[in-house]
């Protein structure tokens, strides 16, 4: 009679959700776009029709009473190794700890695969349940059509459903905690990886391109493409220097084969290590952070940081809340955690959702400069999908939630990424606008920094650097959005 369960259970849930989950695997590869629903459907179809087909012939034969405890094992086993995994991972379905997880659900493999290589974790519980479920349902359909009534050994039942729903509760509790601090894939594809806004109309290539043109010829010019010193930097400066480039380097719009890789763009982390590297020769941004400093530091590489121009580093939230302005220390209170719902600072009774930005970027640069010696808290994350190359964990981009804080640069949030939807925070009760920003009265004014290395042997660096300094050089700083350096 053992030998008998033993094939039973090997049967119908090994031998066929195998063949269920082949199924599913070929119609998610072959462009079926929703990997939820093809891998769903074939399992709870042939779960039902397998339920319905091992129960008649049981019935048949008089044996499906005793049996019907037995089919709820594998429920069991599924709800304990979720719920072991999940605690192991701390419920990040990217942890390698779950190809494990598919080794011990060797049946539906083929759809842990693409699982784990689409980002849909949420399969590794759903798939199984929704065969075991369904095979379940089909038992039950069985024996009221045939109205027979199961008999359900308790002492042997209630511990298997005990274990279920302690599983299933413990599992969800690590969810819940997890869902805390990180939130599901904002869904916006980087351009390239590095951009998270459009920068082709700002690009030197682009014909059609919004970069503000002089009136008069350019005092400074470049011509040969050889002495041109390749630039870099951060998203949110990208249209000046692009825009810089356009005006002084001779037909660089032409230079398809090479205008992308002088007048590049790689985002602030990797635009410093270039530049350190020698990749780069002038990198525009913000303040370096103190890992970058003594990055150079530690390459025995001097940094010499001309300002060309002012700008805002503002605050914002949803313009549904009736917070108009923080304090200095307001905002050291909630990105050091301390101060956790808006009704502390002002706001309805509503929890604080307050985004931050990836390490050594310019944003969160002066995020830390503003906090001081006052810790910050560990900042929102997000599973990202990778395509072929799973789910990785990163901090979380804004979402204009009715409770989030956000911060950037003003050109970018009001300029090059306009939303709208979002409402700039005064900072003790000075608008960040341009006439705040011009005389310094806003408290979090930035310069705009070229920055070089001093030993760079390019002639045409220095000329360059005074020219950006110069009245043409202002004029575009003054015309792309920022404020004067001089002002």
């Amino acid at each position: 009679m053992l030998g008998e369960k033993l094939w039973l259970l090997l049967l119908n849930f090994g031998v066929v959700p195998l063949v269920l989950s082949i199924i599913a695997f070929l119609l998610m590869g072959s462009g079926l776009d929703d990997i939820i629903m093809a891998a769903l459907l074939p399992l709870s179809a042939g779960g039902i029709l397998a339920g319905l087909f091992i129960s008649k012939r049981r019935v048949r034969s008089g044996g499906l009473p005793e049996l019907i405890t037995l089919f709820f094992l594998p429920l069991a086993y599924t709800a304990l190794l979720w719920a072991v995994f999940m605690l192991i991972s701390g419920g990040f379905y990217g942890a390698n700890s779950w190809l494990f997880y598919s080794i011990f659900h060797l049946a539906l493999a083929p759809i842990y695969f693409l699982a784990m290589f689409s980002g849909e974790g949420r399969l590794f519980l759903w798939a199984p349940l929704a065969y075991e479920l369904a095979f379940f349902g089909g038992v039950l359909i069985t024996t009221i059509i045939i109205k027979v009534r199961p008999f359900m050994n308790r002492k042997q039942l209630v511990p298997i459903l005990l274990v279920f729903f302690l599983a299933i509760g413990t599992g969800v509790t690590v969810q819940w905690h997890r869902s805390q601090t990180v939130l599901p894939s904002y869904g916006f594809q980087y351009g390239g990886g590095y951009s998270s806004t459009d920068l082709t109309p700002y690009e030197v290539t682009n014909l059609a391109n919004k970069l503000p043109k002089l009136a008069a010829p350019s005092t400074f010019t470049i011509k040969n493409p050889s002495e041109m010193p390749i630039l870099d930097g951060a998203e949110a400066a990208f249209p000046v220097y692009s825009a810089f480039a356009n005006a002084a380097y001779e037909n660089i719009g032409k230079e398809m084969d090479r205008a992308g890789e002088i007048v590049s763009f790689t985002n602030t982390i990797y635009a410093y290590e270039r530049l350190l590297s020698g990749e780069a020769d002038i990198y525009f941004g913000a303040i370096p952070s103190k890992e970058q400093l003594e990055m150079a530091k530690k390459d025995g590489k001097e940094l010499v940081m001309t300002p060309i121009g002012k700008e805002a580093f503002v605050f914002f939230v949803n313009p549904s809340n009736p917070v108009n302005s923080l304090k200095v220390s307001d905002i050291q209170e909630i990105y050091s955690g301390k101060v956790k719902n808006w009704s502390g600072i002002g706001g309805k009774r509503e929890k604080i959702i307050a985004f931050q930005r990836p390490k050594n970027s310019g944003s969160q640069t002066l995020l830390e400069k503003i906090m001081g010696d006052t810790p910050i808290m560990k900042p929102l994350k997000e599973d990202v999908p990778e395509g072929m190359g799973g789910i990785i964990e990163q901090v979380a981009d804004y979402r204009n939630y009715d409770i989030s804080i956000g911060f950037s640069f003003r050109f970018f949030a009001t300029g090059m990424k306009k939303n709208p939807n979002i409402k700039l925070l005064a900072i003790d009760g000075v608008e960040p606008n341009p006439e705040n920003i011009a005389s310094g009265k806003y408290p979090f004014t930035a310069s705009l920094y070229a920055i070089t290395v001093k030993d760079n042997p390019k002639q045409a660096i220095k000329p360059f650097l005074e020219w950006m300094q110069g009245p043409q050089g202002q004029e575009i700083v003054e015309r792309i959005g920022y404020s004067r350096a001089s002002e």
